[in-house]
């Protein structure tokens, strides 16, 4: 058909190239066949059919990924997502499964402890052609050596008589050719006499022959069965895979970091997996670091829970400030690969108090505090090297540990900065970051984070050995509009003692107190003469008053600037003594 189509048709090649560089099919090629051919039963239609038909299928199977990765996406908002199984839509669900699967084939087989190093398996590739020339060779040699031996254990066959026979037949040939002349008696005495010998000799022949010894049937022996080995047992932030319902946290931290993407999720597990065993996490978390690492303490700590429970970490880098700690830390590769340690064990020992329950939190908020760091992070060569090192390791191999990362205290160049770093972060992680200036630092983290939980350095109540107040005692949170005064009255409803605290972020406004008595006719007590308070003078003011009678204490803040304030203050009762 090929050579018909060309003789008579010269422009079906060019049409037979453009099918197979445009993937398009062309419906003129089989009418041009019918005219010049006669007609014949052809397979091409039939493969272009099958061809559609698998390109509509083909078609339909992307469309559903699509879908998959639509109800994925919609999913990933900046509301975190539940680990709950029941709470999870379809695809979710059945990438899970899936991913449960793979994991388990994966322990069952030992990928995790012993995976095989990328450069050695390309020499190995590169290698198995030339072993399996090598082994093909005497494998063809060996097989004529199997078929010796089976002929030898057939003793019925014996080669020497069909030799004789062979002869025999010959001979029998030659008598039996039709003679020039008629023979004589003589001649066919002598012909019979010598048939005779020749069979004669075949019957000593075969007597004379040795035997081979009957070959004892011996029962095939099975290959001896492979012990197989239990599945390996691999824990992950101190959680076991696959032994129990805290494994589907950990699980789906890896799906959303791959957007549901299975087989790039088990990679990226095994990558942590081998990291971690490189790293020597298990021993890092042992080691007592605390001694090498004075004054770390300050550059990264946890401190309190925000609003939904989640652990808050400080990260502060104008710590370095201190050219002694900096230099202590970043002076040489040495210094930094133990910061890089001691940075790892910090985090890997935070993680381990979470809880990968279903109805758990096992994520984190970040607040990094950019304060008197724009020369650090950008001239400080060291310094740029190992949080560049620190942020890689954590973007590979800690993957949706963080519910929210806040950056306070802002510079102007970091918002360019992050303008160029933008482009290498997916949009969920983007979606977790927000950025307050230092005149929005508080009012930001009070939006995540209660006041009470939120240190003084940065505009909340927190202090490190409170006595009066713990972090457990709510704070009350009012606004003071611009040149107003505005009071907060604080009942006193039996003779005790009132102890209180209150704050205005920035403040700049006039504070005072007074106790007002329930009685009609009552003397107003002044407690605090009102005075002015700067923006650099004390962050909290603290006060008690024993009071023998029912009334209250009315505190007053007058804001003569053209700003709004947030008010912050608490109190509590104490019986008198």
């Amino acid at each position: 058909m090929a050579e018909e189509t060309k003789k008579t048709t010269p422009e079906a090649p060019s049409a037979a190239e453009e099918v197979v560089v445009s993937d398009v099919p062309v419906a003129e090629k089989p009418t041009t066949v019918e005219k010049d051919a006669p007609p014949q039963p052809e397979p091409e239609p039939e493969a272009e059919k099958v061809e559609k038909a698998a390109e509509e299928e083909g078609g339909k199977e992307k469309e559903a990924p699509a879908a998959e990765e639509e109800k994925v996406a919609e999913s990933a908002s900046f509301k975190e997502e539940s680990n709950k199984v029941d709470d999870l839509v379809d695809p979710e669900k059945k990438a899970l499964d899936e991913f449960k699967v793979c994991v388990q084939e994966a322990l069952n087989k030992h990928e995790f402890t012993a995976p095989p190093p990328p450069a050695k398996e390309e020499e190995k590739e590169e290698a198995k052609p030339e072993e399996k020339k090598e082994e093909e060779e005497p494998k063809t040699e060996e097989e004529p050596k199997t078929e010796e031996k089976i002929e030898s254990c057939e003793p019925a066959e014996i080669p020497p008589p069909v030799k004789e026979e062979v002869a025999v037949e010959e001979v029998a040939e030659s008598s039996t050719a039709p003679p020039a002349a008629e023979p004589t008696e003589p001649t066919v005495e002598k012909a019979a006499e010598a048939v005779e010998e020749i069979k004669e000799t075949i019957v000593v022949h075969e007597v004379t022959a040795p035997v081979a010894p009957p070959c004892e049937e011996t029962a095939p022996v099975p290959p001896p069965e492979e012990e197989t080995a239990p599945p390996e047992e691999v824990s992950i932030w101190g959680v076991p895979l696959l032994a129990d319902e805290r494994s589907d946290a950990v699980l789906l931290k890896f799906l959303r970091a791959r957007d549901f993407k299975v087989k790039e999720s088990l990679s990226m597990l095994k990558s942590v997996v081998a990291w971690r065993k490189e790293f020597k996490i298990d021993e890092l978390c042992e080691e007592d670091r605390t001694i090498e690492e004075e004054g770390l303490e300050k550059v990264a700590y946890i401190q309190g829970v925000d609003k939904e429970g989640h652990p808050v970490c400080y990260n502060a880098f104008g710590e370095f400030q201190d050219k002694e700690l900096y230099n202590n830390t970043f002076a040489d590769a040495e210094k930094r690969a133990k910061f890089l340690r001691w940075y790892i064990q910090f985090l890997e020992k935070s993680i381990r108090k979470l809880d990968f329950s279903p109805d758990g939190i096992c994520t984190i908020v970040q607040v990094t505090d950019l304060k008197n760091s724009p020369g650090l992070m950008l001239f400080k060569k060291e310094l740029r090297q190992a949080t560049n090192q620190a942020l890689q390791i954590l973007q590979d191999n800690y993957p949706e540990f963080v519910a929210k990362q806040v950056f306070i205290n802002v510079p102007w160049w970091y918002v360019a900065y992050n303008r160029l770093i933008s482009p290498f972060l997916t949009q969920r992680t983007k979606s977790k970051f927000v950025f307050a200036g230092p005149t929005k630092t508080a009012e930001t983290l009070f939006k995540y984070i209660a006041p009470e939980q939120v240190q003084v350095q940065y505009g909340g109540l927190f202090k490190e050995g409170e006595q009066e107040f713990t972090a457990s005692d709510p704070a009350i949170e009012e606004t003071i509009k611009p040149t107003c005064k505005h009071t907060a009255e604080l009942p006193i409803t039996e003779p005790c003692t009132l102890v209180w605290e209150a704050r205005v972020v920035g403040w700049e406004i006039a504070y005072g107190a007074e106790f007002v008595p329930s009685v009609e006719g009552g003397y107003t007590w002044i407690v605090n003469k009102s005075r002015k308070l700067g923006a650099n003078d004390e962050q909290v003011i603290g006060c008690s008053f024993k009071i023998g009678e029912t009334g209250k204490v009315v505190l007053t803040f007058d804001n003569q600037t053209s700003k709004k304030k947030k008010l912050l203050y608490r109190f509590k009762t104490k019986p008198s003594e």
